[in-house]
């Protein structure tokens, strides 16, 4: 080039591309090492009892759940942190036990869609905002249940992309929610969909695992199923906008004594959801480098409101949803990671819904965000290595019912009555020994009692 005619724009151009020459080895190098990040899918079912999968002893098919199971880690004694979905949504956001937000988190979180001004609170740092730091795209396809309007909604705490539903449950159809509004969100606006909810939330899964393979994502996939309204796929719609619903939530059930029908078909919905993912995740080549976990939010009801009967099934279990008994809060629990976690086993470690937090976090290489409580431990070592999880004490507290548990021992102070239990001999939870153990009842209540004083404190340390 005659450097006579060497013009600023040339040596602009010409510098530029040297620069980009020099840079590009760097820019490689953080694609390719985004490109190696696991990616991580996380169902949670909602009101999905311990016994309702057949590859946990339930009698509905569940063929892909089966075969998921079978290739991926089986929990058989993991527990959601509350008995209702609000809690466990928020132990799992948060990493933290759900009563440090006060106790209007120990149960179902009331409020209108778009009016409330409960939630979760703003300054709280939830899993997906801290995966974001280290460049995972994210995404929520479901239920919130968290707060009813910004700051507290998923786009305003970590999503990229939601679409789904904030309130507690809402017409699997119509998209209504129990107050008659509309509870269909993209994002922080309202915009309806036609369609079954399970399978419209399935669909945007599968376009967001297309619109993201290259990249690394998270991904959470909250269905409503198996929530009232008990709405199978061939049942009708129930409810339109304007009218309340609070008093006839249920859906139309022409026989209040037997429910299971229209709950295996939404089981069912689940089961083909399960499968639809991990066939979007096989299409793309990005099974062997995704982490997937299937859990339940709570344990499942066998009867409501002295009407309806036959339900869910919790299996061998004693209790329910909203209850403190292991079938409100023991509940089904896969992990498949094919090449990274060995496949085709069980473990009976006691593992809770916050202990993913920490554990996504570590295997994304993401820090947990300094000042915020972090009750729930990494079981990546458990996971990857077999290792066994710390034998620490859980706790769970709704109301005037709470429980301590440690190994085979659980204590359940209702009011002012105590009952102790081993659960390796009696899961059932049938023989109170809180008169025959007096020292092991006497343990658990005072690590209850330090416990209560620690969250009740608040989620900042």
């Amino acid at each position: 080039m005659d450097n006579a005619h060497f013009s600023r724009r040339d040596f602009l151009r010409t510098t530029g591309f040297l620069a980009g020459l020099m840079a590009w080895p760097a820019l490689l190098k953080a694609k390719t090492s985004d490109k190696a990040k696991p990616n991580f899918v996380v169902f949670m079912i909602d009101d999905l009892g311990y016994g309702d999968l057949s590859c946990y002893g339930g009698n509905v098919s569940t063929p892909n759940i089966d075969r998921f199971a079978k290739s991926g880690l089986r929990f058989t004694d993991f527990h959601s942190n509350g008995p209702m979905c609000s809690p466990t949504r928020a132990a799992f956001m948060a990493g933290c036990y759900q009563n440090r937000f006060g106790r209007e988190f120990e149960s179902a979180l009331g409020g209108e869609s778009g009016i409330s001004e409960k939630g979760l609170p703003p300054d709280a740092v939830t899993l997906p905002e801290v995966l974001k730091k280290v460049g995972y795209t994210t995404g929520m396809f479901g239920k919130w249940h968290l707060g009813y309007k910004p700051p507290r909604t998923p786009a305003s705490q970590g999503f990229d992309e939601f679409r789904g539903l904030v309130t507690g449950d809402g017409d699997h159809y119509t998209h209504i929610d129990r107050s008659g509004n509309k509870d269909w969100w993209h994002n922080d606006s309202i915009e309806m969909e036609k369609g079954y909810t399970a399978t419209l939330l399935t669909d945007h899964s599968v376009d967001f695992i297309e619109e993201n393979k290259d990249r690394p994502f998270f991904l959470y996939l909250a269905h409503l199923a198996i929530h009232f309204p008990w709405q199978g796929p061939d049942d009708p719609p129930h409810r339109t906008e304007g009218k309340g619903y609070h008093k006839d939530k249920w859906g139309i059930i022409p026989d209040e004594k037997n429910v299971r029908p229209h709950v295996e078909a939404m089981i069912k919905t689940v089961d083909k959801s399960v499968q639809r993912v991990m066939d979007a995740l096989e299409k793309n080549g990005l099974t062997d480098n995704t982490f997937v976990v299937f859990m339940s939010d709570n344990g499942g009801y066998i009867h409501y409101a002295h009407r309806f009967q036959n339900i869910s099934s919790n299996g061998p279990l004693r209790g329910q949803k909203c209850e403190i008994y292991e079938g409100g809060h023991r509940v089904p629990c896969i992990v498949y990671w094919p090449g990274k976690i060995e496949g085709g086993r069980t473990t009976d470690q006691i593992v809770l819904s916050m202990d993913f937090y920490p554990t996504i976090a570590k295997i994304a290489g993401a820090d947990l965000p300094a000042g915020q409580a972090m009750d729930g431990v990494d079981i990546s070592e458990l996971l990857l290595k077999g290792r066994s999880v710390e034998n620490r004490t859980v706790f769970w507290r709704r109301g005037n019912e709470k429980a301590a548990r440690k190994g085979p021992w659980k204590l359940i102070i209702r009011d002012r009555s105590s009952e102790l239990y081993n659960l390796t001999d009696d899961i059932g939870e049938t023989k109170n020994l809180a008169d025959a153990e007096p020292q092991k009842r006497k343990q658990l209540a005072e690590a209850l009692a330090d416990w209560e004083k620690q969250v009740d404190s608040g989620y900042k340390t």
